[in-house]
């Protein structure tokens, strides 16, 4: 079983999302957390899988060296792509998060988790997408959820876990662990593939 194969393995989660810290300690993994400082740019020329998966690359690049040969690394990177095709990382300031939201409202849009693994020397990395469907909601509603959730930490200025999605989300298509950060499912099918080909 692959839990007792990580059970020998120092895992190191690469993330200081709360949302990915309690959805891996979720999956009965344990892992200690460590940030690394790197440029999480944006490249709008690159579809948005790509985008999503080039951050979590640069994020597991920035644990090099032989201090991490034995650890099994794990990072991700969220974004949110709107209605009309353009990536979102996470919103600026208040007006920044306001125009985000207003823009998925009453739409469909497409969230992209990337994720990149580390072990023994052996990269992989994937992207995994959900389809979202807003509600429509009025401006006194967007402007409750920013003030009172202050949501600057997050692709596309919002938590689906949060009251906004509690109240706005008409129907999802795919994984909601993956609209709150990290793809579980594809993470566990992958953690299997990595660790039984050593």
């Amino acid at each position: 079983m692959l839990l007792d194969k990580l059970k020998n393995i120092s895992i190191i989660l690469g993330s200081q999302s709360p949302r990915r810290k309690e959805l891996l300690a979720s999956m009965d993994i344990g892992f200690a957390v460590e940030v690394k400082p790197v440029d999480e740019k944006i490249n709008l020329d690159l579809p948005p899988d790509d985008i999503a998966k080039n951050i979590a690359l640069t994020k597991l690049a920035a644990f090099g060296g032989e201090k991490y040969t034995g650890n099994l690394i794990i990072t991700s990177d969220t974004i949110v792509v709107s209605p009309t095709g353009i990536s979102l990382g996470k919103p600026n300031d208040e007006k920044e998060a306001f125009q985000m939201i207003a823009s998925l409202c009453g739409k469909e849009h497409l969230v992209i988790t990337g994720v990149a693994l580390r072990y023994q020397g052996q990269d992989i990395s994937f992207a995994e997408t959900t389809k979202v469907k807003f509600s429509n909601l009025t401006t006194d509603e967007i402007q409750y959820y920013i003030t009172k959730y202050c949501p600057y930490d997050k692709a596309g200025a919002y938590g689906i876990q949060e009251w906004i999605g509690r109240i706005g989300i008409d129907r999802l298509e795919g994984s909601f662990e993956n609209v709150m950060g990290l793809p579980t499912q594809r993470l566990y099918r992958e953690l299997k593939k990595l660790l039984n080909s050593k």
